[in-house]
């Protein structure tokens, strides 16, 4: 591969080098104190090209026409102001107390279509204030990984991040690996605030800017919150939401670290995420997490820790420590009960059942189980049982059978229709992103088009699409991602 070309050949329909572009900006992060971010402007490339365009999330947002330079950092728009954001955060449990966005450009915030304000935010485009000896940049596979999965996230109506863009930037990144093509995502957001962007100014004793950020959050995310408290209260109901969605479609985030814990309640950073396939409690994916901290059965717990150092920043505002400490550790404290909650919801509509009933948790938990021993996948077993060929993918069949007789006692008339709405025919699966990634690079966009088709209509997939339900065989089964970064 030569220098100012990629391997692969751009869908040339998004071609669109010199078209005008508008961005509505209308941005308030920097009115913020200046030691909340860095200003700081992408680094150029050197032969920009579109390789994904997201039509109708632009649409969404108001933007209007599309310019390869500006999501590839080569031209600033008008009215984009931008920066790199300062955050702190746990990783994997060990508190790091300054990190921020080190290859990542928040351009500005726009108002959409809905009245809702969203980020635009260059993903690998270059090194900033805080990239800690990084080169700032991203390969090929991880932005086309987080093209599709964030935007399946969406489909699947779970809150995340979204990606606008997808461009190559014609220069070579090099990772283990090698010389790799480089790439730039631009990502939407409700915003991009993090659980460590309090943690920093929590930990540096600044009460007068963690006001301020509180202040703006609110403001931004939670206008119903009356004080800090009822903000923290609304971000743990956020978070319950989000963890107890993510379970019921098997996705594991990998990197559940407060710096990867928005605000807002959204999915964001798919680097070494994956969608079970077998099912497994304790299934870890991501290549780091070697004690299983952010495994599958963790997350929920890992949910409520999170918040918890939420929480300790908060307190911080107040004056009589002790009683906000007692305030906030009481709102900690119920989330064990509301994420159960959230879970049975969801799960009991798995199954068909609406009307939830606290036993229905014994009934979900032991089809688990038999799940579990037997390696039965997570996605494809609803709907087998929707459509009575669940026996087939079990190997204690006696056991199923006796769950069964069990099941249709509980069920109701609409189970059929709840469980459709409920349950996704098809995931971003680790073996077909895998298969995609190497074949973009190798020239062919294909099955990128392909999966971004099916991706797009998950609980309604078209027919000539159905191949991608398929489970991995043995030997395409991928066992550990990475960061990507």
């Amino acid at each position: 591969m030569t220098k100012g070309s990629l391997a692969f050949k751009p869908m040339t329909a998004y071609l669109k080098k010199m078209s005008i572009l508008i961005i509505p900006f209308n941005n308030t992060y920097t009115k913020l104190p200046e030691h909340f971010f860095s200003r700081q402007a992408p680094t150029p490339v050197t032969e920009p090209l579109t390789i994904a365009w997201n039509t109708s999330l632009a649409s969404s947002l108001n933007i209007r026409g599309e310019n390869v330079d500006v999501f590839s950092g080569n031209i600033i728009p008008d009215g984009a102001e931008p920066i790199a954001q300062l955050y702190c955060g746990h990783q994997f449990g060990s508190f790091n107390p300054q990190l921020g966005d080190g290859r990542a450009i928040l351009l500005g915030e726009v108002i959409g279509q809905n009245g809702k304000r969203h980020d635009i935010q260059l993903k690998g485009s270059g090194p900033t204030k805080y990239s800690r000896m990084g080169d700032g940049r991203a390969w090929l596979g991880p932005v086309l990984r987080e093209y599709l999965i964030s935007e399946a996230m969406h489909k699947l109506r779970i809150p995340t991040t979204r990606a606008l863009a997808a461009v190559g930037t014609g220069e070579l990144v090099y990772r283990e690996q090698g010389g790799l093509p480089g790439a730039i995502l631009t990502r939407t957001a409700s915003s991009h605030l993090r659980v460590g962007t309090f943690q920093v100014f929590a930990h540096r004793g600044d009460t007068e800017a963690l006001q301020v950020l509180t202040d703006y959050a609110i403001s931004r995310h939670y206008p119903q919150a009356n004080d800090p408290m009822e903000f923290l209260s609304a971000v743990c109901s956020a978070h319950v939401e989000l963890v107890t969605s993510w379970m019921s479609v098997g996705f594991i985030h990998g990197v559940m670290n407060t710096d990867n814990c928005t605000i807002s309640g959204e999915t964001i950073d798919y680097g070494p995420c994956a969608f079970m396939d077998a099912y497994d409690e304790m299934r870890v994916f991501s290549s780091i997490d070697k004690t299983g901290r952010y495994a599958y059965g963790n997350q929920s717990r890992i949910t409520i820790w999170n918040m918890a150092q939420l929480a300790t920043a908060i307190i911080q505002l107040y004056d009589d420590k002790e009683a906000a400490l007692e305030q906030a550790t009481a709102i900690i404290h119920t989330l064990p009960d509301k994420i159960q909650s959230a879970w049975l919801r969801r799960f009991s509509a798995k199954i068909g059942i609406s009307d939830t009933q606290p036993e229905d948790r014994d009934l979900i938990e032991e089809l688990l189980r038999l799940m579990e021993a037997d390696g039965v996948d997570f996605t494809n077993i609803f709907h087998a049982l929707k459509d009575d060929q669940a026996s087939k993918l079990f190997k204690d069949r006696d056991g199923f059978g006796i769950w069964k007789k069990k099941w249709s006692l509980r069920k109701g008339s609409d189970a059929e229709a709840i469980m459709t709405l409920a349950n996704p025919q098809i995931i971003p699966r680790n073996h077909q992103i895998e298969a995609m990634i190497n074949a973009a690079l190798a020239g062919d966009m294909k099955p990128f088009e392909n999966l971004q088709e099916a991706l797009s209509s998950p609980f309604n997939l078209p027919e000539d699409l159905n191949y991608l339900c398929r489970e991995p065989k043995n030997t395409e089964i991928i066992s550990a991602t990475f960061c990507g970064t």
